[in-house]
């Protein structure tokens, strides 16, 4: 449980670090010579290793824990804007921030290690169409559709993605885990989520398109979590998992509205 809670902790500050890095390559140069900037190259290198530590956790954590530590990465976010960007740091910054720690270590204390099991009956195709279904919404909705749709469809892509890596058997290895039908789904989802929040960025304010992100990548899968893969809590913990969870959220969306977290997304999706 150590190495997965390590893993996965590590994956935030990965990605929270890395809009940071974006923001600052928005600032040395434009348009699409802004793809060459190291800072912007060494970024998405340092998602990739991010996505790799995601799916350790995911082999031995629940849904629900490891995707409200991912969207702790605002925290990161906000503090390094603060010392790299100079933005501002409201004291309602400081009680979330506090907020959010303290929930993900009842999170943490209430689910323990759950190796990931092999999925249900009917939950690979079930998944494989819904991606499809995913797909084409995000192809039909990418031109006309509004912020906040495209917001929502970019958390059910990630939350997708987040859910098919869970499913994942690794009993014999990588190359069996890879091949299997499950990693189209992976690669379907994690596309449209990348596709429709870059475009809900370009609509919408960043502070509320990030709140949404948020939210429906950590209670879409919690859910299937819990309702489909079995995941569960320890005897007793049920109510402090449900307000720790609904705690780090509220945090999550205040730091998300953030003027620091604004500023470092909108510079980060101008990347």
């Amino acid at each position: 449980m150590t190495l997965a809670l390590l893993a996965v902790t590590a994956t935030a500050v990965i990605y929270g670090t890395t809009t940071i890095m974006e923001a600052v390559a928005t600032r040395r140069s434009h348009g699409l010579s802004t793809v060459t900037q190291p800072l912007v190259v060494a970024a998405l290198l340092l998602d990739g290793v991010g996505w790799l530590l995601s799916l350790v956790a995911l082999d031995r954590l629940p849904l629900f824990v490891v995707q409200a530590v991912q969207a702790s990465s605002v925290v990161v976010v906000v503090v390094l804007a603060r010392f790299v960007l100079r933005t501002r740091f409201r004291v309602v910054d400081g009680v979330a921030i506090a907020v959010v720690v303290g929930a993900l270590v009842v999170l943490a204390r209430a689910s323990g290690e759950q190796p990931a099991v092999t999925p249900p009956d009917g939950f690979t195709p079930a998944l494989l169409v819904g991606s499809v279904v995913l797909a084409a919404l995000t192809a039909g909705l990418y031109r006309r559709g509004g912020a906040l749709v495209l917001a929502l469809l970019g958390g059910l892509g990630y939350s997708g993605a987040a859910i098919a890596a869970r499913g994942l058997h690794a009993a014999q290895g990588l190359a069996d885990t890879v091949l299997q039908p499950l990693s189209i789904a992976v690669v379907v989802c994690g596309a449209c989520g990348a596709l429709a929040s870059l475009r809900a960025l370009e609509r919408g304010g960043a502070g509320t398109v990030s709140a949404v992100l948020s939210v429906t990548e950590v209670v879409v899968p919690g859910v299937v979590g819990v309702v489909v893969l079995g995941d569960s809590v320890r005897a007793g913990w049920a109510p402090w998992a449900v307000l720790a969870v609904l705690a780090a959220l509220t945090a999550c969306w205040v730091l998300a509205t953030s003027p620091a977290n604004r500023q470092a997304e909108d510079a980060g999706a101008a990347a």
